[in-house]
């Protein structure tokens, strides 16, 4: 077994080389750029978004209140008519990535302390590198990629921008996984 203060350096070093990578992937690669699409007449869909003031949020249209509302043929009636659309609405104004970020950081380092605690537990001192690479590595990708899935199967969010999202997190995790495996302690 090894300690989890014994595995900070691999810890903290992950998240900060994932935190770039993932700075680099997204900035400079261009494969991220169709994730989301154009809404047809943009300018008149916000002005008449605009109106109603919604408040940040997540929301679904139409909305219905519980299981028997969805059963009822106005609920259907509305679904068939359409549109029908999940919506996350963000406060106005230009992006603030400061906050995003720090978490984005915070979140990467959580994702190497779970991994270091897990592969402590399962592995000794003297784990070799490929051991601990295929530990952390797992665990990493299950943390980095595997609950995105579900956004595509329940929110239909698109199946091509999930899946570069889950190739992301491979990305990710290998990165985690050898910096673990390079400073993996040794007794």
């Amino acid at each position: 077994m090894v300690g989890i203060a014994s595995l900070w350096i691999p810890i903290l070093l992950s998240a900060v080389i994932v935190f770039i990578v993932s700075s680099i992937i997204h900035m400079l690669l261009p494969y991220h750029r169709s994730d989301f699409g154009k809404v047809p007449s943009e300018d008149e869909v916000m002005d008449a978004l605009r109106k109603f003031n919604i408040p940040p949020g997540d929301y679904v249209i139409p909305c219905a209140g519980s299981p028997d509302e969805m059963k009822s043929q106005e609920y259907q009636d509305r679904t068939t008519k359409g549109p029908v659309a999940f919506m996350t609405v963000i406060p106005s104004g230009p992006p603030a990535m400061g906050k995003s970020l720090v978490q984005w950081f915070i979140y990467c380092a959580v994702i190497g302390l779970f991994a270091a605690y897990l592969a402590g537990r399962a592995l000794g001192p003297e784990a070799n590198y490929l051991a601990v690479f295929r530990f952390v590595g797992t665990v990493a990708f299950g943390a980095y990629s595997l609950a995105l899935i579900q956004n595509s199967i329940w929110y239909k969010r698109n199946w091509s921008a999930t899946l570069k999202s889950v190739f992301d997190g491979f990305i990710y995790a290998t990165v985690t996984a050898g910096i673990f495996g390079w400073l993996w302690p040794s007794s």
